[in-house]
């Protein structure tokens, strides 16, 4: 789904296709928006474009994303009616690097204007660099992950990362079991007859 032509989020859209502020600029291919249901009722919010998302103008669209996808599928949400996907910054660092502090700060008021546009009921923070600057230096993805936390009156909670899943498989359980709490919430909140047949 697409925001409608001269809706605040198409606005938006355009103005973060054409940013300049920091020097991702200078080296991405796309500015990555966002994509997804533009009143979903979750935000999914992860850290920043690899290589795939970079040269198909698309989040998660990896093998993280491809991953992420088969989690939502088994909790039975799409991104086209269920959820809307974003990052912290919306142009691809260099080699995949962290995205620095001075690109975050410059990119996190898109990110907080996607947010109150949307009005999600949920905050999905993939890994710890969402963690971080969506709650605080402080936090640990280790010690938070699966714990549901309140930011500025949402409910977020925070998951290992996909592409963290990939290299270590281990994870993948305790992942899972984050993503079932998630859906119990939506049910309780949202929708009490949502479906899924894993959960």
């Amino acid at each position: 789904m697409i925001a409608e032509p001269g809706s605040p989020l198409a606005s938006l859209r355009e103005e973060v296709l054409g940013c300049t502020k920091c020097d991702l600029c200078k080296s991405r291919r796309h500015a990555i928006f966002g994509e997804g249901n533009p009143a979903a009722r979750i935000m999914i919010i992860g850290e920043a474009p690899g290589y795939d998302e970079d040269v198909q103008g698309r989040p998660f669209v990896g093998k993280s994303g491809q991953l992420l996808d088969k989690i939502l599928a088994a909790c039975g949400f799409t991104r086209t009616q269920h959820v809307f996907i974003s990052n912290i910054v919306k142009c691809r660092p260099p080699g995949n690097r962290t995205p620095s502090l001075k690109e975050a700060e410059v990119c996190m008021p898109y990110l907080k204007r996607q947010i109150e546009i949307i009005n999600p009921e949920f905050l999905v923070l993939l890994g710890a660099t969402a963690l971080r600057y969506m709650v605080g230096e402080k936090y640990k993805i280790t010690a938070m992950r699966g714990t549901w936390i309140d930011i500025e009156g949402r409910k977020a909670m925070p998951v290992y990362h996909p592409a963290a899943l990939l290299r270590n498989p281990a994870l993948k359980r305790p992942t899972w079991e984050d993503f079932k709490a998630l859906v119990w919430k939506y049910r309780e909140i949202v929708n009490p007859q949502h479906h899924s047949e894993h959960v």
